[in-house]
């Protein structure tokens, strides 16, 4: 077994800022699993992450190829295909736009229903835990998510990606019991990890200056201007 002590931190393939405006949620990835000194690059990023106090509360149970991480992959996996059967037919993916097959909101249904039924093969599978030392509060998820975004900007980094989710939520009784999850413990979301099987690239948001304001509520500054070439979303049509 390699002495991960004397192994340094891989050297990135992108900038930081590169890497803030392309990171995209990947949900399809090859069969390629991730090497263990890639894993460990990345779970460090993510406890360098801030948290409240510095009391570093977040805790990270990581799945790869075990028995006990294919039983926890199949298990959200099911919670997962209820889920999205569920929004499927609630928000009518299948309806307006979405029939046809070229239109945004058609090609993000295939997108979800491939990530659903292939969720039990992901080649890494982490659960972002957050011990609790006080009641559950609204500000908790401040103490863990930011560590979640560091473990993805990190994999960006080295050539890999992942998608933040909350699956765990619909089979959270038996998961919790499958991986000896203490009481007062959260389980906060679970997150795939793997090789993309497309490609990162800039991200697609509204404007800036839709969402940056100035002194005063909806009144953007005037330099809350995209740089050139920014890609903008075209929203899920109805």
């Amino acid at each position: 077994m390699s002495d991960f002590n004397e192994i340094p931190v891989a050297t990135d393939i992108v900038g930081l800022l590169e890497g803030l405006s392309t990171t995209r949620a990947i949900r399809r990835y090859t069969n390629e699993p991730i090497p263990d000194a890639a894993l460990r690059d990345m779970l460090f990023a993510a406890t360098r992450a801030p948290s409240g106090s510095n009391r570093q509360p977040f805790r990270f149970i990581v799945l790869t190829d075990s028995d006990v991480a294919q039983k926890a992959k199949s298990l959200i996996a099911l919670g997962a295909q209820k889920v999205w059967n569920h929004k499927r037919e609630n928000d009518g993916y299948a309806q307006g736009s979405g029939s046809d097959e070229n239109s945004p909101k058609a090609r993000m249904a295939r997108t979800m229903q491939e990530y659903v039924d292939n969720f039990a093969s992901v080649p890494v599978l982490v659960l972002a835990c957050l011990v609790r030392y006080r009641e559950p509060n609204p500000l908790e998820g401040a103490s863990v998510f930011p560590a979640c975004q560091n473990l993805l900007l990190a994999a960006r980094g080295l050539g890999y990606g992942g998608v933040i989710t909350g699956f765990h939520g619909f089979v959270e009784t038996e998961l919790r019991e499958l991986l000896n999850i203490p009481e007062g413990t959260l389980i906060a979301a679970s997150i795939t990890l793997g090789k993309p099987a497309g490609n990162h690239g800039p991200v697609r948001r509204v404007p800036m200056g839709e969402l940056v304001y100035g002194d005063a509520w909806g009144e953007s500054p005037e330099w809350a201007i995209d740089p050139p070439g920014t890609s903008f979303t075209s929203r899920l049509a109805k």
